[in-house]
């Protein structure tokens, strides 16, 4: 996997990276990871990539980072591992 470019974002650490005629978005924050690929044949100009990562979109992702989190966390108290 070949790292391409750091996105600056103030919440989250986000990274471009490409692989296997991919685009790999991976948007990281705290334990968790989200990652989205997008076909190189999909984009007229991989600059783009970092465009698509706008306030709606990444709402979207703090919320699903959310969710994962509250799973967690449930998971860990039924378990009575945490």
């Amino acid at each position: 996997m070949r790292f391409v470019q750091d996105v600056p974002h103030a919440q989250f650490k986000i990274g471009l990276f490409a692989w296997n005629s991919k685009y790999i978005v991976k948007i990281e924050a705290g334990p968790y990871e989200q990652t989205y690929k997008v076909s190189e044949l999909d984009l007229l100009n991989p600059d783009a990539v970092p465009t698509l990562l706008d306030a709606d979109f990444l709402s979207r992702v703090a919320q699903r980072f959310a969710d994962m989190d509250a799973d967690w966390q449930a998971t860990g108290d039924r378990n009575d591992v945490f």
